[in-house]
């Protein structure tokens, strides 16, 4: 196919996040700069679960962000954004949908597959299918994308693009696609910011199944002393491997959102005129720390540099310590109020 070049004067920024840029990056577009913290925060992105019946390349699901999509949904909804979203079980058609939103010159966030995106390094592709990008243009057979992870524009086929938005295996991105249609002039970001505290505590403190926020947290430490005896050396090892990638590799994980996040209350305590923010800043950059700290720990497990069993256990240690501290800054925060 014959499509018309496109080139739509789009801003590229570099993240830490894919979610968080790609939403920063078109808030940016729609002249609404805010920056990825705060993207982060008013989007409720910190979150915990821990589902080992739901399994990703074979072993349990360890999530240290909402479900994929979520941050870009709050947001917009908080800040009074009409935004469209789709997904397709036909490819051609989930291409013209594409192709027609670049004609209007409209930036298009897709979701896609990472083990398929040619422009990463071999070692960086994996099956992941909740990796976010902006389509911003056309030229000469090939699709122009501003992934945030990237330092720079990046370019896809129309073949490989396809392939990576109809990426197989968990959570298959279907084709998905999501766009601003429309941007308000005025916005109450204090009253946005707010809400975005207030949900990201209830989500941590309150959801009474034992598998999510800090509650979550203690059940894998529970778990984790269990693995070497329950499962064998081997698998307790993958198991441990498995939590390790998803808190170093997948995004940012656990310990860089909490830095994120503390980067966030930071510029809220500035934006609602209330200093005591910065000291729960200074407390979620040490739950950060302390992620640090067992990320180390259950790298030399994975990779058999310690005492299996003892280790599991000062991992687990660890992680009871970081939901102790964890649960004290929610329960602070959910006290916040507009001043």
């Amino acid at each position: 196919m014959n499509n018309p070049s496109v080139h739509i004067d789009f801003a590229h920024h570099q993240a830490a996040h894919c979610e968080n840029g790609v939403t920063s990056n078109l808030l940016r577009h729609y002249n609404i700069p805010l920056s990825e913290p705060m993207v982060f925060g008013i989007g409720s992105g910190l979150f915990f679960s821990y589902m080992p019946f739901i399994k990703l390349n074979g072993l349990p699901v360890v999530s240290f962000r909402p479900w994929p999509g979520q941050i870009f949904s709050r947001i917009t909804r908080r800040l009074g954004l009409k935004i469209q979203r789709y997904k397709f079980s036909d490819q051609a058609e989930s291409m013209k949908a594409l192709d027609n939103n670049l004609q209007k010159g409209i930036p298009t966030g897709c979701l896609v597959g990472v083990y398929h995106l040619n422009y990463f390094p071999p070692a960086y592709r994996f099956h992941f299918n909740a990796h976010n990008v902006v389509v911003v243009g056309r030229e000469n057979g090939e699709y122009l994308i501003s992934d945030p992870i990237m330092p720079k524009i990046e370019r896809l086929s129309r073949h490989d693009l396809q392939k990576v938005r109809f990426a197989r295996g968990t959570y298959p991105p279907r084709g998905r696609m999501y766009f601003i249609e429309e941007a308000p002039v005025d916005f109450d970001l204090k009253k946005a910011i707010v809400i975005g505290i207030r949900h990201t505590c209830k989500d941590m403190l309150t959801i009474p199944i034992p598998l999510f926020g800090v509650k979550g947290i203690r059940h894998m430490a529970r778990q984790m002393r269990k693995w070497p005896r329950k499962l064998g050396e081997k698998k307790a090892s993958l198991y441990m491997g498995q939590v390790v990638r998803m808190l170093e590799e997948i995004g940012t994980g656990g310990a860089g959102f909490r830095f994120i996040y503390a980067a966030f209350l930071q510029e809220a305590s500035r934006e609602l005129n209330q200093p005591w923010l910065n000291d729960v800043s200074k407390e979620m950059t040490e739950a950060g720390d302390r992620w640090r700290e067992f990320a180390v720990i259950a790298g030399r497990i994975f990779k058999n540099r310690a005492g299996q069993e003892d280790n599991y256990i000062a991992a687990s240690e660890l992680l009871f310590d970081i939901a102790g501290r964890e649960e004290r800054i929610y329960r602070n925060l959910r006290n916040i109020k507009l001043s």
